[in-house]
């Protein structure tokens, strides 16, 4: 039989389109092309879920390779394959006849095959003279050859998303890891500091996740675990900076007890129209003292808010909550800038750092700043570290300032807010100033 011949199914069997375009399609192999049949069949089992076929459908398309002489496949010694049923069976391991037809039917639904029927449906061949097959009537495995480098495609393309979604899960479990031990890490280091809200968050992300999630969902809760072990790492490593800060401040001796500077901000208004913070106004009488370098009297209406030692302090505030957005903190305080990785400050991480490397320079005693970070939390302990040192030239004693603060904090009678808010007007007053000069 001549190659690239159009064949109608025997019997009942309809022709249809589809069989049409794929005995032309496995017409078009090109000239002395082979392919080694075992490699082959691997090869369309790797990509099975890609063409659309199932593993016993390959156990009788295996079966057909078994009944081709040869290990290659060539359009030179000829493609056509002519087992009976019963030998097929024997070689599916005794599969039944009607579940045999029926994978037969998939494989040709599938492309994989194209039956080549006789005129009453039998399979046979008809040799030459010499022995050699002339003409055969069966299964033809044409199509295998010709969609070779498509399956090929195929498999790498399923191999490459298997890998990527073994990467991804091993990232995923490595990182539920790291977030387990540090939240250990976290609570044996410092037993007062409140896990609670990551423990919230970590037991969500892990009660969300399905047997079998899609790649998409498991990059996207990757992605979320990510930045949850970057923030136990940044309040860990605040923590470890701190204990190092504490060996050496005491090692030299160093020690801040004045809790009185001479200076302390001015009622400080929120911000204005053009500012990023919404602050309140009451906060405003925490942060009085005269600019005439006087010592700071009290109203009588003030005396309540020092409670004497014996008087248990208000309960301390959110410590895990940051009260002004970081953008709002460079804007109103840009020399914490300077003292970041690179000289730079990007995200909290930095602003953290730089404002452990502004507290030994301002002499601020670890003691003090630990104790800031565990009543305001450590962003915001940062961001009253880059206060100060706006206006370190005016304060006497920055660590002194910093327990007086902290100490109103504990008594919930302190806001971070108007204080950068009081740095951001007194800034654009002062770049409104020199552009009108």
């Amino acid at each position: 039989m001549e190659r690239g011949n159009v064949t109608t199914p025997f019997g009942r069997r309809a022709m249809t389109l589809g069989m049409l375009a794929r005995q032309i399609a496995a017409g078009d192999i090109p000239p002395k092309q082979s392919v080694d049949k075992w490699k082959l069949f691997r090869t369309v089992c790797e990509a099975k879920s890609a063409i659309g076929v199932s593993d016993r459908s390959l156990a009788v398309l295996n079966a057909l390779l078994s009944f081709y002489p040869g290990a290659e496949l060539s359009s030179e010694n000829g493609l056509v394959v002519f087992p009976s049923n019963a030998q097929l069976s024997l070689r599916t391991h005794g599969m039944a006849g009607t579940t045999l037809r029926r994978h037969l039917a998939c494989l040709v639904e599938a492309g994989l095959i194209v039956r080549r029927d006789s005129p009453n449906g039998k399979r046979y061949a008809r040799k030459s003279r010499n022995g050699a097959i002339g003409e055969a009537f069966g299964f033809d495995l044409s199509p295998l050859l010709a969609r070779t480098e498509e399956f090929r495609a195929a498999a790498a393309k399923l191999a490459a998303e298997k890998q990527h979604l073994r990467l991804v899960r091993e990232r995923l479990s490595l990182c539920r890891r790291d977030i387990a031990k540090l939240l250990d890490l976290s609570r044996q280091s410092n037993p007062d500091a409140d896990c609670q809200a990551f423990e919230s968050a970590f037991g969500q992300l892990n009660a969300g996740l399905p047997r079998n999630a899609p790649v998409g969902f498991l990059e996207a809760l990757l992605e979320k675990l990510g930045k949850l072990r970057e923030q136990l790492t940044n309040r860990l490593e605040i923590l470890l900076n701190s204990q190092k800060t504490a060996t050496n401040d005491h090692q030299n001796g160093r020690h801040k007890q004045n809790s009185n500077p001479d200076f302390q901000f001015e009622s400080e208004p929120g911000l204005g129209k053009d500012g990023e913070v919404s602050l309140a106004d009451d906060c405003s009488r925490t942060e009085s003292a005269g600019r005439t370098g006087k010592p700071h009297q009290q109203r009588p209406d003030e005396t309540s808010s020092r409670l004497p030692d014996s008087v248990s302090p208000a309960p301390p505030v959110d410590r895990l909550r940051r009260q002004i957005p970081l953008p709002a903190v460079l804007q109103a305080c840009p020399q914490i800038a300077d003292y970041g990785p690179s000289g730079r400050v990007a995200n909290w991480k930095d602003l953290m750092t730089a404002a452990i490397v502004v507290r030994t320079m301002l002499n601020v005693s670890a003691d003090a700043f630990e104790d800031a970070c565990l009543v305001l939390g450590y962003e915001n302990a940062a961001t009253l570290m880059a206060c100060i040192l706006e206006r370190a030239d005016r304060i006497n004693s920055p660590g002194g300032y910093l327990r007086d603060l902290t100490q109103r904090a504990r008594q919930q009678a302190f806001s971070l807010a108007p204080m950068v808010g009081a740095l951001s007007q007194a800034r654009r007053q002062g770049l409104r100033g020199s552009q009108s000069a």
